[in-house]
Parts: structure tokens; C-alpha cells; sequence
């Protein structure tokens, strides 16, 4: 039997509160668990009361196998129970095609600008030097 450490949803609609549950992993979400060993209050102000969960009975069951969702890893990691791996994908911050031609145009643009200036800065400066001689 795959066991999974998830949330499972409570409240009323527009309320949400979720209990953290080991489940079955082909049970429904708000369906049959096993056991619910802790809570999560999104609407709380702070983080250290939103969560709450069983540190023993969380160590018993990852160590019978259970696998945490992605959410309550998090919560896991922020308790100090278990370590989550930081994902990077450096690509996925990349700005699109159509991005980058625009930023190689705006860029190219400043550019030309800044040597425009630099001349017209330059050329008044070359005609009094011409006068003054």
C-alpha cells in the first residue's frame, strides 16, 4: 500500500482548513485516511500558528514509508522533520523569444541614443576650439 502524508480539505466554502493526513495514495483527497496527525489553517496571520503537526507520529510513518505531497514538504522542512531539495530551473526564469528581441532593440536603441548625444556633446565643442584658433 503507497502511503502519502497530504492535506485533506475542511472548512466551508471560502474557509478552507486542511488536516494533514496519511492516506492511501489511490484514496479520494477528502476521503478515507488512516490516521490525521496534524493541521493547516491558511487564513491564520502567522506561520508559526498555521501549522501544527505531530513531529512523532510524522517520524513513525516516514519511517513505514510514506511519502509527503509537495505542500506538506514544505511544512515538514519549515519544522525541521525532514529536508526538502531546492528546485532550479534557470531556463523557466528566462524571458520568452519575443522578450529578448525587444530588449536587444530597447538596448540597441539607448545605444545609438548615448552615441548621438556623445557627438552632439563633441561637435560643439570641435567648432569652438576651431573658432578660438
Amino acid at each position: 500500500m503507497a502511503l502519502k502524508i497530504r492535506l485533506a480539505r475542511a472548512g466551508s466554502k471560502k474557509r478552507p482548513y486542511y488536516h494533514v493526513v496519511i492516506a492511501d495514495a489511490r484514496s479520494p483527497r477528502d476521503g478515507r485516511f488512516i490516521e490525521s496527525i496534524g493541521s493547516w489553517n491558511p487564513l491564520l496571520p502567522k506561520d508559526g500558528e498555521r501549522v501544527k503537526v505531530d513531529a512523532d507520529r510524522v517520524k513513525h510513518w516516514l519511517s513505514h514509508g510514506a511519502q509527503p505531497t509537495d505542500r506538506v514538504l514544505r511544512f515538514l522542512d519549515e519544522a525541521g522533520l525532514l529536508k526538502r531539495e531546492a528546485r532550479s530551473n534557470p531556463k523557466k526564469a528566462e524571458p520568452g523569444k519575443k522578450a529578448q528581441e525587444r530588449a536587444a532593440l530597447l538596448k540597441k536603441a539607448q545605444e545609438d541614443a548615448a552615441a548621438a548625444v556623445a557627438a552632439a556633446a563633441a561637435a560643439p565643442a570641435e567648432a569652438e576650439a576651431a573658432t578660438a584658433e
